[in-house]
């Protein structure tokens, strides 16, 4: 009994291993907008969306066929359909479009203000009142986000903005029913049954959309394609699940901010951009009106908190 005892990991080290776990999904996430933008340059927006969600559809059927696991109650298949939708085929064809444009960097301010918006749709749906300071702090982010858009666009919102604002709206939307989601089943499960229900969607779409020169694509974009695929859209959310099942939702997710930060890297590193201390004040700024409004709501996040970051 002591022997058993002992081997099972203390609270403290499940909460080590779930902020680590949490890091890596962060991680892996923070790449997905210097892949897409790698992967933009030689594939087609739409084509891109397409092949990504077949991809991981594909690997996530296999896995559920696997493990055995029995078909989502009829009851949650709207939820079901909304996220997939919403997370599966509008924000990764957004963000796309956005990413023929913009820099990643750029994006990866933009992008940050995502938690925001999944707390406002998170609030609407579960018909929370929030203190005043959470919408103060909403609205200064949303704010940040407008400005640097428009000082960088010089006074005006780009195409690639736009598209990067409306990833924004719809992958809140899909996040904050997704967490609804793991209320019901566990995180990887939600990830996977969305993408396999947009399956009849993302095959036929691929295989319409598919350059027919795909074997010729660069190896740079053909990797960012294989990346966002299998990661962002899949593997990304079980160390990410994972963590805040094992470290607590509240804790991990503060890993989130350190994200926008990972893509600057990311961007330096296989983008070749350059990151200049305007993007990074913006970032730093956006970051702290995130953590602000986190925490405002750290009693109720709890029930609603989306199992992801930005894909």
């Amino acid at each position: 009994m002591s022997s058993t005892t002992q081997a099972l990991p203390s609270h403290s080290q499940r909460e080590q291993l779930g902020l680590l776990l949490g890091f890596v999904g962060m991680a892996i996430f923070g790449g997905t907008l210097p892949a897409t933008r790698l992967a933009v340059s030689a594939v087609d927006p739409i084509a891109l969306t397409a092949i990504r969600a077949a991809i991981a559809g594909v690997c996530s059927l296999a896995l559920l066929i696997a493990l055995r696991r029995p078909l989502p109650p009829r009851a949650l298949w709207p939820q079901l359909v909304i996220a997939m939708l919403c997370v599966a085929v509008l924000f990764p064809l957004f963000m796309a479009f956005g990413m023929q444009t913009v820099d990643a960097s750029h994006g990866g301010v933009v992008l940050g203000v995502l938690p925001i918006a999944t707390a406002l749709v998170a609030v609407t749906i579960t018909h929370e009142r929030p203190r005043p300071l959470f919408w103060i702090a909403s609205l200064a982010g949303a704010a940040l986000v407008i400005a640097f858009a428009l000082r960088q666009g010089g006074g005006a919102l780009s195409g690639g903005d736009l598209f990067l604002l409306a990833a924004v709206a719809v992958s809140a939307i899909g996040y904050a029913f997704s967490g609804r989601l793991t209320s019901s089943m566990p995180g990887w499960e939600v990830i996977s049954w969305v993408l396999v229900i947009a399956l009849p969607i993302s095959i036929p779409a691929s295989l319409l959309t598919m350059p027919a020169d795909i074997a010729q694509i660069p190896a740079k974009p053909l990797l960012g394609l294989i990346y966002v695929a299998l990661f962002s859209q899949w593997i990304g959310f079980f160390a990410w699940n994972a963590g805040m099942a094992m470290g607590g939702i509240a804790r991990v997710s503060q890993v989130q901010l350190l994200q926008p930060f990972v893509t600057f890297g990311l961007a330096a590193l296989f983008n070749g951009e350059t990151i200049t201390w305007q993007i990074v004040a913006f970032a730093a700024a956006v970051v702290a009106t995130v953590a602000i409004s986190t925490r405002t709501r750290a009693q109720k996040v709890q029930a609603i908190q989306p199992p992801l970051a930005p894909d």
